[in-house]
């Protein structure tokens, strides 16, 4: 089944250097100040007809209109500009497959069917004890897990894979892109869901880079390094959106932090199994930074087509990946 993105309005935007400079200047005129906010928006898909009937208030608006206004402030508002910007409606998108990976299903997976298959680092039993130990329902979790164990241990091939909040976890995120691809035949989508980092508990540490990525995967990370273990056990806040995105991200003493930054340096050390923690801190725009960056520079054969910002008060936002070679 051929999976087509329909693309009313499509940014196609690069990051330049002076975006920073572009906002210094925005008083100089309207027309330059809707240049350097285009420049920051990625390829956000987008339907104006959608938008403006989503909300009444702005139906008097013609379609470039209401794509400049989405650009300047939807975005930030947390508007939804296209019908697929919404989870329940990014996974019907994807159901319409007709053969499904989704890696990490945990106890709520994304997919279900006879045509899905998952894959974990767990089997089926340890994910319900996982479940519960973290006080989720076990119920959740798929009977069956078919792939226990690295992507690169499956040999059957997928028309889409999908992932939700898993992404982030990858210790080499190279390895992981090329592990997928080479599931999926050309045309073939990665879809995923991916926590924003403004808006969950990873709001106060910094944005993953590129280099960052370059150096994981030169490394051949299999494991999480120190870093990430201090940074998600005594250096994140509070994962309650709504009050992120009023501005209320929790300030913790300093003092509180000293014995969580020990512990997490003694867990790690004494650690005999694998400690799961977010290796990567994303944004839209820094996802579709790197993301773009990994394809141009022949690091992935995934390229960013397709993304959707995080709406008002939520946590995530998507993103589409397409195998082109």
């Amino acid at each position: 089944m051929t999976v087509f993105i329909a693309v009313t309005v499509f940014f196609e935007i690069y990051w330049h250097s002076t975006n920073l400079s572009c906002i210094a200047m925005t008083g100089r005129s309207r027309n330059l100040r809707r240049r350097c906010m285009m420049r920051m928006a990625r390829n956000f898909e987008f339907d104006p007809a959608y938008y403006t009937t989503r909300y009444p208030e702005l139906g008097y608006m013609n379609a470039q209109e209401a794509a400049d206004h989405f650009v300047q402030y939807g975005i930030a508002e947390g508007r939804q500009g296209h019908p697929r910007g919404s989870r329940p409606t990014f996974v019907e998108h994807i159901a319409a497959l007709e053969t499904i990976l989704e890696i990490g299903p945990f106890n709520a997976p994304i997919a279900r069917g006879n045509n899905v298959r998952y894959l974990d680092v767990l089997d089926a039993a340890q994910l319900r004890q996982r479940a519960e130990a973290c006080g989720m329902d076990p119920n959740g979790c798929p009977e069956t897990i078919h792939y226990v164990g690295d992507i690169s241990d499956i040999h059957d091939s997928f028309q889409g894979v999908v992932s939700s909040h898993c992404i982030e976890h990858q210790p080499d995120l190279i390895h992981h892109l090329g592990g997928v691809a080479r599931l999926l035949p050309v045309g073939g989508f990665y879809f995923l869901y991916v926590p924003d980092k403004r808006y969950c508990f990873d709001h106060f540490l910094p944005e993953s880079t590129i280099a960052e990525v370059m150096l994981a995967h030169e490394e051949r990370r299999t494991t999480h390094v120190l870093r990430s273990v201090i940074e998600h056990y005594a250096l994140v806040t509070h994962n309650d959106a709504r009050r992120h995105w009023i501005g209320d991200h929790g300030v913790e003493p300093f003092a509180s932090r000293v014995p969580k930054v020990q512990w997490a340096i003694e867990h790690y050390r004494n650690a005999k199994d694998y400690i799961d923690v977010h290796a990567w801190y994303f944004t839209p725009d820094n996802f579709w930074e790197i993301m773009s960056m990994l394809y141009q520079s022949g690091m992935s054969a995934l390229k960013p087509v397709a993304i959707y910002p995080t709406l008002r008060d939520e946590l995530e936002f998507f993103a589409i990946l397409r195998r082109d070679v």
